[in-house]
């Protein structure tokens, strides 16, 4: 009666949310959920098969890669398809659609071991540890050792991870239920040191190695080669609407889960992962003023900014860099100094956001001509031609907020 109870008043929450303009409603009604029933999760979770999908950058591409795969395949899904994250998220999706016997749920990566066991997980996939909102969530050593906690005390929950990144090959330990993926490392500036160690980790085109201790990259089953994901059975071309090695990466996990955990028939799951074009509002376009559509792409920290600057500077179009520092982007923006900002000196670039003025002395110092305009929008506005706009998380759900 308590669950009952728990998710009644959570929908009538969400709704008057969405009724009064206040917000999607999945994060209130979530709340309202644990608060009347702090078991909720357990029983919503009951008698489901549970896949969990974290990571620093990538985790909702992922989720959503990975729903759409299974649903071609005819399986039924449940998954936080907003991107609420953490425990009161998670229940509001859960909650939401009881019939469902697989959910697939993206999980903030501080609060895996926290869900883990309410939610009787049966598979962990696990994409990258980088640096992210340091004022708020500590050095990547800090969630990489949470993570190991949740390999050594759960042998038998499979795991399907990078093999490419040492804090998560450390953090899956010796785990005996793991499916490696190669994915490639093209940010390794969190990952100079052995996590075993301590030593400076050897780099090669595509894999590290420490030569204190003997901590290596493991061989991987699975590997992505460009489009191409290498599996044991055969090459799959992955042929995504959805731009940037980035996202390769994100289909790879996403499409090795599928086949190796989930029995999916390959070409069908490569019909639902194809057939995406938008996540979350990452990708999808503002209108300007003059008629102009503007691309929207998300960056969070040094790796998404930089995996995203290399995708654009080859292209033509101009470009507009809004960055906020509230709590949800980390308050702190010095993080600014650690992401190539230099790659734009060919293009014509905007400094805006609340911190527009940060990004400017940014700028200069990186010899990128530019202008600034704090609001997003009027800055595309101001720049000529095809213009894309990276923007921080609160910057980011603003203007997607406003193009739909």
């Amino acid at each position: 009666m308590r669950t009952a109870a728990a998710l009644l008043a959570g929908r009538a929450a969400g709704w008057v949310s969405r009724a009064t303009g206040r917000g999607a409603g999945t994060q209130v009604s979530g709340r309202v959920m644990l608060a009347i029933d702090p078991q909720l999760l357990t029983e919503v979770a009951r008698g489901r098969r549970v896949a969990i999908v974290s990571a620093t950058n990538g985790k909702t591409t992922t989720t959503r890669l990975l729903a759409e795969a299974l649903r071609a395949c005819g399986t039924p899904i449940v998954t936080n398809h907003t991107g609420a994250n953490m425990p009161a998220g998670v229940a509001a999706a859960l909650g939401r659609d009881p019939e469902p016997d697989v959910a697939i749920l993206e999980v903030d990566e501080r609060w895996v071991p926290k869900v883990v066991d309410p939610l009787d997980a049966e598979v962990l996939i696990l994409g990258n540890l980088t640096r992210d909102q340091l004022d708020r969530f500590g050095e990547v050593r800090s969630i990489a050792t949470r993570w190991r906690v949740v390999s050594d005390t759960h042998p038998k929950i499979a795991v399907v991870a990078n093999a490419s990144d040492p804090h998560v090959v450390w953090s899956v330990g010796a785990h005996a239920n793991v499916t490696w993926v190669a994915l490639g490392a093209p940010w390794r500036s969190d990952a100079a040191t052995c996590p075993e160690c301590a030593g400076l980790l050897t780099w090669s085109t595509d894999a590290f190695h420490c030569d204190h201790c003997g901590f290596t990259q493991p061989a991987s089953a699975y590997r992505l080669d460009g489009d191409t994901l290498v599996t044991p059975k055969g090459d799959v071309e992955l042929a995504l609407q959805l731009p940037g090695d980035w996202n390769r990466m994100n289909a790879a996990l996403a499409l090795t889960t599928a086949i190796a955990y989930f029995d999916a028939d390959v070409t069908r799951a490569l019909g639902g992962m194809r057939a995406v074009e938008v996540v979350s509002g990452r990708f999808s376009t503002c209108r300007l003023s003059d008629g102009r559509d503007a691309r929207v792409l998300l960056a969070k920290n040094p790796a998404g900014w930089t995996e995203v600057l290399r995708w654009l500077e080859p292209r033509a179009g101009a470009v507009v860099l809004a960055v906020n520092a509230h709590i949800a982007d980390g308050r702190d923006p010095s993080w600014l100094w650690d992401v190539p900002y230099e790659l734009l000196r060919d293009k014509a670039v905007a400094a805006s956001g609340e911190r527009a003025l940060d990004v400017a002395v940014r700028l200069d110092y990186g010899g990128v001509d530019h202008i600034v305009e704090p609001d997003p929008l009027r800055a595309a506005a101001r720049l000529v031609g095809e213009v894309h706009i990276i923007a921080s998380y609160t910057q980011f759900t603003h203007l997607t907020r406003e193009s739909w």
